[in-house]
């Protein structure tokens, strides 16, 4: 069955809060609606990738389950060193403890994505992974970055596109991607599910 294509009156549904990934979405002008899902992040196991696209999963179904029927897209992103998974910080003492456990070391960054189409039915589910090289901090640094403001609500404590890419030395894979979206990935997916009809 073809369902009608996004367009400005019929937007994509992000099933998401999350600021950094409508600021993706309005940086390669696709039009959307934010709608936030209500999951329970801490009923996963599995791998970091599995569990990074169940969650998106469960995010766009959350959505869609609903009454939405539009094509949604869900996102969830973790970051893993040393085989732990880092997610938002609870508060300053863990944000600490996660930036220390990243200081001077590589860490990887994998999004999972879920796109459903209007019937609800899941046409993609992905996981992008990009590996991050942090430089070392040092104590006055992690301290001076936590009064920021800006760990809380990003996974691993730090966010790339801020104030936090002065830690960063370099990274092998999509940027996008660690700020919580791989759109290379996403616009790749929409257009294979006749979600676009072409881009840009």
């Amino acid at each position: 069955m073809d369902y009608p294509v996004i367009s400005h009156s019929n937007p994509l549904v992000l099933a998401s809060a999350s600021p950094r990934r409508k600021a993706l979405l309005r940086q390669v002008g696709l039009p959307f609606t934010a709608i936030p899902s209500r999951i329970d992040e801490k009923t996963v196991s599995g791998n970091p990738a599995e569990i990074a696209r169940v969650l998106a999963y469960e995010k766009a179904f959350s959505v869609a389950h609903s009454g939405v029927a539009a094509w949604i897209l869900g996102a969830d992103t973790v970051v893993v060193v040393d085989h732990f998974l880092l997610g938002k910080p609870k508060d300053k003492a863990d944000a600490h403890r996660m930036l220390t456990s990243l200081s001077g070391r590589a860490h990887r960054v994998i999004t999972g994505i879920s796109l459903l189409n209007p019937a609800g039915k899941q046409v993609c589910s992905q996981a992008v992974s990009t590996l991050v090289r942090m430089k070392h901090l040092e104590p006055m640094e992690i301290d001076a970055y936590l009064t920021s403001g800006e760990s809380f609500g990003k996974a691993g404590g730090y966010a790339i596109q801020g104030i936090g890419a002065f830690m960063i030395t370099s990274i092998t894979g999509s940027y996008s991607n660690v700020v919580g979206l791989p759109l290379c990935v996403v616009i790749e997916a929409l257009l294979a599910a006749g979600a676009l009809a072409a881009f840009p």
